[in-house]
């Protein structure tokens, strides 16, 4: 707040200066320090140019988002004005002069601290009930997203300065780069177009996370791992005679820090080379793609409609789901059987403690300054010591899970000590184990893919992995069909064909989903959003294809070791023995995997490489997730790290045989569908 003031004090003419420092500069600090540094650092600059000191009278101790007594509009009304008890009366005149003010700018580097999950951490994304339920109404309404993190602190505030601004006005903030592409934010996209009459964007990219070859201190111009981009929305007070006139620059992808910053600093806002871009009906600003992508099957959709009485499922699966979010991974997941018991009886044992001191408190500390961190906790968590839920091991709750590609892991799979179990106890059972197919699909900005699994999926199990099972189950546990009639009766329609079955459609969507084809040619939409699903020529080939591939990746278990040369080095005669070193990286150029310091594969065939989910193949996931860590949970770095490399190097290079066999034979599949696959 501080540097922005000082900022507009420097450029504003000496005769300008004095009556917008009385009458038209306002800020607001939520922060006792920050704002004291924020208030001499004004003064100060003012006092410098000036020639004489003058006290700045109009920045507020307040937190912005809470300030909702500017408006006298009926959006604001269920929230109502802050109470403002406890503030100096000096300070609540202040804020009350500023309520009455028409502000015509509103400049921000909003705060960001989106979804904590770890409560550990003691520093919650806080609600605000009346921004909320503004985002809700608006930027969420809007949406076509699955799931929406909009109530972030960028939506927050620029959802509060779009209500707060006059009619004649214009917003400038620094924030976050996926407003301008994000699926998350299509409905924050389409609501702002039709709040404002123009908006400019600069795209400064830096986004560390989409192209792995940019380097945070170097690429981005705060040195973090998330792109940056600078906004300007514009409004007019005249009746809009046009749809929103949208403008966008963007600096090259590979540009320095210090360049962009180079280039913001000499390049006056006239001379930035914008191009006038015309959004697509689904409110997408960039990289647009115009195709027949609408006219596809969807394989899954939010927007369930009643016809009649009778549930409307025009989509393949009736039920997705997000893979589990664990908020614990080191708690509750582990290589070893034992080892996760020994985890979750100490878990379980800390937390009936603390839920015994809790009742012998006073009560007078809020929970989450109350407990001991020496476990994870998080709001779910401290919710059930508050409702008095007990918490005792049971073996019945350890499962399988595909924790990532062809790496399983063991998992307590408890409603308690899970996190987010979304929809999975309806596809796998809880705590009764059910048995089921998903084929788990990575939507968003990492190079699409998909794997099946017969285990309960992690949410990072390849990718944000979205779900779609072969069954469901209802609350008395039997089985049902996932794939809709609707879907059934598209197939058997368009092909002729009654014969066609549930279970072929569902090889038939896992074997498109793998076609070359048909990822370039929707590669953007895959980005945004669900897939969609062609009619192919050859509905049978395709079938035959997906079952194929689906019997390698479930089964990759049983999968004939690939012949990899091992190379065991042999210690000379007379030499001290040395402490043998893992190291698990594979050498692509080589045609090799180092297990250790002993141990090479040698002879990996180049088809294995070309198997890949995301930014890995399929072998270097499996060497990415048997190193040696060290746990960053400071209770299991103390107690629990016990994973050795050497105690299960026998077993990986076992498994790193069968998964060479299965990359190889998925290439083959795959190059298959390219030759002879029409993709019409």
């Amino acid at each position: 707040t501080g540097t922005f003031i000082t900022e507009i004090i420097e450029h504003l003419s000496k005769n300008r200066l004095p009556y917008k420092y009385e009458n038209e500069i306002h800020c607001n600090e939520v922060a006792i320090l920050p704002y004291y540094i924020a208030n001499l650092n004004i003064e100060f600059t003012y006092s410098q140019k000036m020639g004489q000191y003058t006290e700045f009278k109009n920045i507020c101790f307040v937190d912005t988002l809470d300030n909702l007594g500017f408006s006298s509009r009926r959006r604001y009304s269920e929230a109502g004005s802050l109470d403002f008890g406890g503030f100096s009366p000096e300070n609540l005149e202040r804020i009350k002069r500023q309520n009455k003010r028409k502000i015509s700018v509103i400049i921000g580097n909003p705060p960001y601290n989106a979804n904590q999950l770890n409560e550990n951490e003691n520093n919650k994304n806080r609600p605000y009930p009346g921004v909320d339920k503004r985002i809700k109404d608006t930027y969420i309404a809007e949406s076509t997203a699955q799931k929406t993190k909009l109530y972030d602190m960028y939506a927050r505030f620029i959802r509060w300065a779009s209500d707060r601004l006059d009619k004649n006005g214009v917003l400038a903030f620094i924030t976050n780069r996926s407003l301008i592409d994000a699926r998350t934010y299509d409905g924050f996209r389409k609501a702002v177009a039709d709040e404002f009459n123009d908006i400019y964007i600069v795209d400064l990219g830096g986004d560390v996370r989409r192209n792995p070859k940019l380097s945070g201190p170097k690429h981005n111009v705060f040195a973090i791992q998330t792109g940056v981009a600078i906004s300007f929305f514009v409004r007019s007070g005249k009746a809009k005679k046009h749809p929103c006139r949208i403008f966008y620059t963007r600096r090259p992808e590979m540009e320095t820090a210090r360049e962009k910053l180079q280039f913001l600093a000499t390049t006056g806002f006239r001379d930035l080379p914008f191009d006038h871009i015309q959004p697509d009906k689904h409110h997408n600003w960039i990289n647009l793609n115009e195709n027949e992508w609408g006219d596809l099957l969807p394989v899954a959709s939010k927007d369930v409609k009643l016809s009649k009485g009778k549930i409307d499922e025009k989509a393949i699966f009736k039920l997705f789901s997000l893979g589990i979010i664990t908020a614990r991974d080191e708690w509750v997941y582990d290589i070893d059987q034992q080892q996760l018991r020994n985890k979750i009886e100490c878990f379980c044992n800390f937390f009936e403690q603390e839920k015994a001191r809790w009742k012998d408190s006073d009560k007078n500390t809020a929970l989450n300054d109350f407990v001991d961190r020496i476990i994870k906790w998080t709001s779910e968590l401290e919710d059930h010591l508050k409702r008095d839920s007990s918490l005792k091991f049971d073996l019945k709750f350890i499962r399988c899970a595909s924790y990532r590609p062809f790496t399983l892991r063991y998992l307590y799979f408890d409603h308690i000590i899970v996190h987010r179990p979304y929809q999975q106890p309806d596809i796998f059972g809880l705590p009764d184990h059910r048995k089921n197919i998903v084929i788990a699909m990575n939507v968003g900005n990492k190079p699409f893919n998909v794997l099946a699994s017969k285990y309960l999926p992690d949410y990072h199990f390849n990718g944000d992995a979205q779900c779609l099972p072969l069954y469901r189950y209802d609350r008395e546990g039997e089985r049902r069909d996932n794939i809709t009639d609707w879907a059934l009766k598209q197939f058997q329609s368009h092909y002729k064909d009654k014969a066609i079955t549930r279970l072929d459609i569902f090889h038939y969507v896992y074997a498109v989903l793998h076609d070359p084809t048909y990822r370039e040619k929707y590669r953007l939409n895959l980005k945004r959003e669900f897939p969609r699903i062609p009619f192919y020529e050859d509905f049978r080939k395709w079938s035959i294809w997906g079952e194929r591939l689906m019997a390698l990746h479930l089964e990759y278990e049983q999968a004939d070791p690939y012949p990899l040369t091992r190379i065991d080095k042999k210690s000379e005669p007379g030499r001290p023995s040395v402490a043998v070193k893992s190291i698990l990286k594979a050498d692509r150029t080589a045609n090799e995997i180092l297990l250790d310091s002993l141990t090479t594969l040698r002879d990996v065939p180049p088809q294995a490489w070309a198997y890949r989910l995301g930014n890995r193949s399929a072998i270097e996931w499996v060497l990415e997730y048997h190193k040696e860590r060290k746990p960053k949970d400071p209770t299991i770095r103390a107690k629990f790290n016990t994973y050795r490399f050497a105690d299960h190097k026998e077993d990986v290079v076992d498994l790193l045989r069968k998964v060479s066999t299965v990359s190889v034979e998925t290439t083959k599949i795959v190059n298959e569908m390219i030759r002879q696959g029409d993709g019409s």
